[in-house]
């Protein structure tokens, strides 16, 4: 009797907890959900009737109008660009510098980790003047590249500051134990280490890509040609408008949320994939 009431209870427990994350799943998609159908919509039923939630008829002009007449493919492939090859080069960065840090500098490392963390402690619009003078000094003005050193200047610190903690957690036996079979420096951080500290790695990965890729104040300050400006930037521009087209404004806003969560998606997969690769390699 009393296994089958606490199986019961177990069971009815289950039940609450499960319907409660479905409803929280649901009003957290309910907005993404809103955004695409009404993207879908035609001209006409999307002013006359705003606030129906089903489509009656699929009409994919916005999106055409979007990327052909407001050409805004060109500023998703500057976003990719940017925020692709600033979480690449924030996780080549950090991991090296990280590794060094705890296995190298244990000592210096803590105080180090400490200063680093302190750059978050000034808001991004003091550091706009300074930042658009040194990128105008670099003759970077405009350039992709000089946005991708403002976006590390940021995403670095952070994403060190974060490994420490993950690279402190390999134990020092299996690095030695890789060391007497023959791995070098080099082999026992990129063969042992990093597969073990995978799961930071992915969280600087998806901190990193997300920040940049929604990044207004620098992009906008930095990007004064619209060929050159973020989809973030090019969002913005939209409001600017004599007349607010708010069937663009949703295809537009699908296009620059699709990213990220396809990015999310492909990536999430990889956070527990490495927790026992390395000690097995």
């Amino acid at each position: 009797m009393e296994k089958s009431r606490k199986l019961k209870r177990g069971w009815f427990g289950s039940s609450v907890s499960y319907i409660y994350l479905i409803i929280l799943s649901v009003c957290a998609m309910f907005p993404l959900l809103w955004i695409v159908l009404s993207s879908i919509k035609s001209k006409g039923e999307l002013s006359n009737s705003p606030t129906s939630f089903l489509p009656k008829q699929i009409s994919f002009d916005y999106y055409r109008i979007v990327i052909e007449e407001l050409d805004f493919g060109t500023n998703l492939l500057n976003s990719v660009i940017v925020a692709g090859s600033t979480t690449l080069l924030a996780i080549f960065i950090s991991t090296i510098g990280a590794y060094g840090v705890v296995r190298f500098f244990p000592r210096f490392g803590k105080a180090l980790t400490k200063v680093l963390i302190t750059t978050y402690m000034f808001p991004p619009i003091l550091l706009a003047i300074p930042y658009s003078i040194i990128i105008g000094n670099l003759g970077m003005f405009n350039n992709r590249f000089g946005l991708i050193i403002v976006y590390l200047s940021f995403s670095v610190p952070y994403a060190i500051w974060l490994l420490v903690g993950f690279f402190q957690t390999v134990p020092l036996e299996i690095e030695e134990a890789a060391k007497i079979d023959g791995a070098n420096k080099i082999q026992v951080y990129s063969q042992v280490a990093l597969p073990i500290v995978a799961p930071g790695v992915v969280a600087v990965a998806i901190y990193t890509f997300i920040n940049a890729w929604n990044e207004f104040l620098f992009s906008l300050i930095l990007m004064n040609s619209s060929s050159k400006m973020t989809v973030a930037v090019a969002l913005k521009s939209l409001e600017g408008q004599e007349v607010l087209d708010w069937g663009v404004m949703m295809a537009a806003s699908v296009l620059v949320v699709l990213p990220s969560i396809i990015f999310f998606m492909l990536i999430q997969k990889r956070i527990a994939g490495g927790l026992a690769s390395g000690s097995v390699k």
